[in-house]
Formats: structure tokens, C-alpha cells, sequence
């Protein structure tokens, strides 16, 4: 029997919808999800690995493997969490191929890429140097999140920017709710430590 479609608690997931619209021929079903998940794919992409122009073409890369997944695509769970794991396959093998790169070559430096800092709304203006420092210390966070390993930097950024719920992040990276809980704890130590001495310096 075939399965059903993954149903929330408010109601059928609409990215479902649209795969099984796809599986069925309907093209126009594949770009209305690429536009609806696009921005978060990417941002979890550029996160994950830090360089921007990368970002775009492996945000690209996901989506050639969500096309190419149509026939054996099944929707056992919500389409966000399969989505996000295929990204953060992704994401994993741009790492081991970048380390094989950098065995290789002069690797490259992440002081040469033109980062945007987080944005921040607040209505008050704000001074340039207040902004010089917030903007500081965003690159700081990211340097230091960036230095996690793979599975803790994960549930960092689906937990901290994706606001995935422990069991979501556990269907995502297919864990536990514990051992999610457990990689939480040593991530938000280790970036403690990382961030100590930025810290003492009165920042």
C-alpha cells in the first residue's frame, strides 16, 4: 500500500503536496518548490561552510538532487526535514572534498571573503562604532561555529537559526533526541571556550 503523505498537527505539509504533484509529471509543482525552500537551503549552506559563491552553487546542487529523487522520493516525514538532510549531505561532502583540495593546494583563507554581517532589527540608530563592534562580534560567532565539528556545528545552526525542535533535529541528522541534546551541550562549551577570549577583552 502506498504511503500517505506526512501530516502535521496544522495540517498537511504543502511541500509534500507539491512532490507528489511532481512525481506525477507536474513541473511547475518542482519550481514552486524551489522557490519556497531556496533561501532557507541556501542560508543553511552558506552557514555551514562559510563561503558565499559556494553557497549558491551547492544550494543548486540540493535542488539537482531533490529533481533527480522524484521517483524514489517517499513521503515518510516532513519534507523539510528530508530536505534538510539531503543539504547537509551536501554540505559534508563539500568538506571532504575541500580537505582533499587543501591537501593539494594552498588552501584557501576565509579573511578573503566579503561576509555580510548578521542583521540585527532594532529601531534605534546606531552609532558606527556600535555597529563595527556588533558586526565584530557577529564574525567572531560565525568564526567560531564554523570551527565546530560537523555534527555539533549542525545542530547549532538548525537549532540556533532553522528553530528545529530536538526531535525535529533528530529526524534530520537520523540521531536520537538524547544524542542531540548531548552534541548541544558540547557545541555551547566548545564555543564558549572558543569565545572566552574575545570575551575578557571587554566585548
Amino acid at each position: 500500500m502506498p504511503q500517505k503523505p506526512a501530516n502535521m498537527a496544522n495540517g498537511p505539509d504543502p511541500d509534500v503536496g507539491l512532490m507528489l504533484r511532481f512525481q506525477k509529471g507536474d513541473e511547475s509543482a518542482f519550481e514552486e518548490i524551489v522557490s519556497r525552500n531556496r533561501r532557507r537551503v541556501v542560508n543553511l549552506v552558506y552557514r555551514f561552510i562559510g563561503f558565499r559563491e559556494d553557497a549558491f552553487d551547492l544550494a543548486q546542487d540540493v535542488f539537482v538532487g531533490v529533481y533527480r529523487s522524484r521517483d524514489s522520493y517517499r513521503p515518510a516525514a516532513k519534507f523539510s526535514t528530508w530536505l534538510f538532510r539531503n543539504t547537509l549531505n551536501v554540505c559534508l561532502n563539500y568538506n571532504r572534498s575541500m580537505k582533499l583540495r587543501r591537501a593539494e593546494s594552498i588552501s584557501r583563507s576565509d579573511s578573503t571573503e566579503t561576509d555580510q554581517p548578521v542583521e540585527i532589527e532594532d529601531g534605534r540608530q546606531e552609532s558606527p562604532l556600535s555597529a563595527a563592534e556588533r558586526n565584530e562580534l557577529a564574525l567572531k560567532v560565525r568564526e567560531a561555529v564554523g570551527s565546530l565539528p560537523p555534527n555539533q556545528r549542525t545542530v547549532v545552526l538548525l537549532c540556533r537559526y532553522e528553530k528545529l525542535s530536538y526531535r525535529e533535529i533528530a529526524d534530520v541528522m537520523e540521531l536520537s533526541v538524547q544524542a542531540v541534546k548531548s552534541l548541544l551541550s558540547r557545541a555551547k562549551e566548545n564555543l564558549r571556550l572558543r569565545l572566552e577570549a574575545y570575551v575578557k577583552q571587554g566585548r
